[in-house]
C-alpha cells in the first residue's frame, strides 16, 4: 500500500526540536522528503539521522528566518531541485519575554514579531508558486491559545500569534479557489523547550509529547485534506470556527 505523502517535498521550520522535529519525523514515515530548516546544524543532523534511519531522505537547511534573503534563496534552491512544494510546516517561533507590556524591550519585541510574523509572511511569499505547482498544496502554521486568550504578561507572543492567524486566514481566502489549503494548528500545552521556559514548575510528564500531536498535524498536510481557513485544536480534536465581526 502506498504511503500518503509518497513522492512529495514537505518543508518544516524550527524542525531540529520539540514539534518541528516530530512533525518531520511523521512525515518523512509518511513518505515525503523532508526539507528540514532550523538554526541548529547539530539538531538538523540528529534529525537527518532519524530520518535515514526510517528509510527516508532529507535536505538540511541551516538557516536563522530572520534572513529573510536566506529564504528568498531557498524557495529559488527548491524551485530549481524540485519545481514544487506541497506541503509547508510554518512551526518555528520563539517566546520572547513574558513581562508587562511597559517593561518589553524594542529589540525583544521586534524579534518576536520578526520570528513568529514576518518570517512566516516571507516563506508564503516565496514558497507561493512552488505550492500552486503542487497538485495539492498544503500549508499549516502552528498557533496558540494566547492568540485568543490573550494573558497577561504574554504580550509579544500573544500578539504575534494573533497576527500569525489572521496572516494564514487571509492567505487561504486569497486562495479559495485554488489547490491551495491553508489551515492553523494549535497543539495546547505540549512537552517542549518553550513550555519549560514559559512554565517553569509545570511538570512535563503531564503533558503530550511532540510525537503523540504530530500525526494530527500530517493529516492536515495530506492531499485529501479539503479544509482550509480554519484553526484545528488539537486538544479538542476538530476545527473551531472563528468569531466573525460583532
Amino acid at each position: 500500500m502506498p504511503l500518503p505523502l509518497a513522492d512529495r517535498i514537505a518543508l518544516v521550520t524550527g524542525a531540529s526540536r520539540g514539534i518541528g522535529h516530530a512533525t518531520a519525523v511523521a512525515l518523512a514515515q509518511a513518505g515525503a522528503h523532508i526539507v528540514a530548516v532550523a538554526r541548529t546544524t547539530g539538531g538538523l543532523e540528529e534529525l537527518d539521522d532519524r530520518i535515514r534511519a526510517l528509510g527516508g531522505s532529507a535536505t538540511l537547511v541551516p538557516l536563522d528566518l530572520k534572513d529573510y534573503a536566506g529564504i528568498d534563496r531557498l524557495g529559488l534552491a527548491l524551485h530549481q531541485r524540485f519545481g514544487r512544494l506541497d506541503v509547508l510546516v510554518a512551526n518555528a517561533g520563539i517566546l520572547g519575554p513574558l513581562s508587562p507590556l511597559a517593561h518589553v524591550e524594542a529589540k525583544a519585541w521586534d524579534d518576536v514579531i520578526a520570528v513568529n510574523v514576518t518570517a512566516n509572511w516571507r516563506l508564503i511569499r516565496a514558497m507561493d508558486q512552488l505550492l500552486k505547482y503542487s497538485d495539492a498544496g498544503r500549508v499549516v502554521l502552528i498557533s496558540s491559545g494566547a492568540a485568543a486568550s490573550a494573558p497577561a504578561y504574554w504580550g509579544p507572543y500573544s500578539v504575534s500569534k494573533a497576527a500569525l492567524e489572521n496572516l494564514a486566514r487571509t492567505y487561504a481566502a486569497e486562495n479559495a479557489t485554488t489547490n491551495l489549503r491553508i489551515n492553523l494548528f494549535n497543539p495546547g500545552p505540549v512537552r517542549t523547550r518553550m513550555r519549560a521556559q514559559a512554565m517553569p514548575g509545570e511538570d512535563p510528564l503531564t503533558l503530550d509529547s511532540p510525537e503523540t500531536i504530530a500525526s494530527s498535524i500530517v493529516e492536515l498536510c495530506l492531499p485529501d485534506m479539503q479544509a482550509s481557513g480554519k484553526i484545528y485544536s488539537y486538544q479538542q480534536r476538530r476545527f473551531l470556527e472563528f468569531r466573525g465581526p460583532g
